[in-house]
């Protein structure tokens, strides 16, 4: 029986350079640097492809996939022509209702701390507090605040917040339009779905995160011409984020397959569960930590 195992990665953003607000936020370098790391060691394969061999039991050793969430307009800017120069090849899983023009309530808040004038950031009028913002260190913990605050609220009540309190720093420019999407798709790449507005779906009554599921699969497919056939659920992690009940959705919906972001690697056999794959963020930047992180992750015992 072929024990390989199968690896998928999950990046959101590729920046042009490196931004002090997230040391961690991979940049051009970065990702060029791991591109190769990944030619190097593991077999990096389509994820459509690795998925029918992991099936049909032909998957290759050290199996890799490349993934990203969300649709930021750098995937199409950086992270395509890197991909391409090596070669490679990644699904693109988009969140359609922030295509040309939007901004996700996360970046709305993450852009208010960025431009914020300082010495505080007074949020009181939302219960969230007055932050110290003076320097660096205090907007970065101002960000984790927030962000942990309004994460997890009603989808409406986050999406309120986040606007009002983001309505002078939004960020023009920062999603991807029609136009890239279909640039990433006449590439070669493989285009997933992510709901319209990446709500948290278990904080959603049943018929809206039906609607949320089903209306972005259909709108991506509006605009591409083609079967939408893989999903990735938005902050994905099992029994917290998403349930049961959201997998037998996107499985009524004609999806094929479905990623979460619980880490781990999938395997051939009676537990492979194509609508839950594990994926992990590689999120070490030093070469062999990088490749410590991808060997960590093939155990079975850290996969949840």
């Amino acid at each position: 029986m072929n024990t390989a195992s199968l690896s998928i990665l999950i990046y959101h953003r590729v920046l042009a350079r490196p931004d002090p607000l997230f040391p961690g936020e991979v940049h051009a370098r970065q990702f060029e640097q791991q591109l190769k790391l990944l030619k190097t060691v593991f077999r990096p394969l389509p994820l459509p492809l690795a998925l029918q061999r992991l099936q049909d039991g032909t998957l290759p050793a050290r199996a890799a996939c490349i993934t990203f969430d969300d649709g930021y307009a750098d995937n199409a800017q950086i992270a395509l022509p890197l991909l391409q120069q090596h070669g490679l090849h990644a699904t693109f899983f988009i969140a359609s209702g922030y295509l040309g023009g939007g901004t996700m309530w996360n970046d709305k808040v993450i852009e208010t701390v960025r431009h914020a004038p300082g010495p505080s950031l007074d949020l009181r009028p939302w219960g969230l507090g007055c932050l110290p913002v003076r320097n660096l260190a205090q907007r970065q913990a101002a960000i984790v605040h927030l962000l942990g605050q309004l994460k997890y609220l009603p989808f409406a009540q986050r999406d309120s917040v986040s606007g009002q309190i983001g309505r002078s720093a939004h960020q023009t420019g920062l999603m991807l339009n029609v136009s890239q999407l279909r640039q990433l798709q006449q590439a070669g790449m493989q285009i997933g779905a992510h709901t319209v507005h990446h709500p948290i779906l278990s904080v959603l009554p049943d018929h809206a995160a039906q609607r949320e599921i089903a209306a972005g699969k259909a709108q991506l497919e509006q605009w591409l011409q083609t079967p939408v056939t893989l999903f990735a659920y938005p902050n994905g992690k099992r029994g917290r984020d998403y349930g049961p009940r959201h997998v037998e959705m996107v499985k009524s919906l004609g999806f094929t397959a479905a990623v979460a972001t619980d880490w781990g690697a999938s395997r051939p056999g009676p537990s492979l569960d194509l609508f839950q794959l594990p994926r992990f963020t590689p999120w070490d930047r030093g070469r062999l930590m990088f490749l410590w992180r991808l060997q960590r992750n093939l155990r079975p015992q850290d996969a949840s």
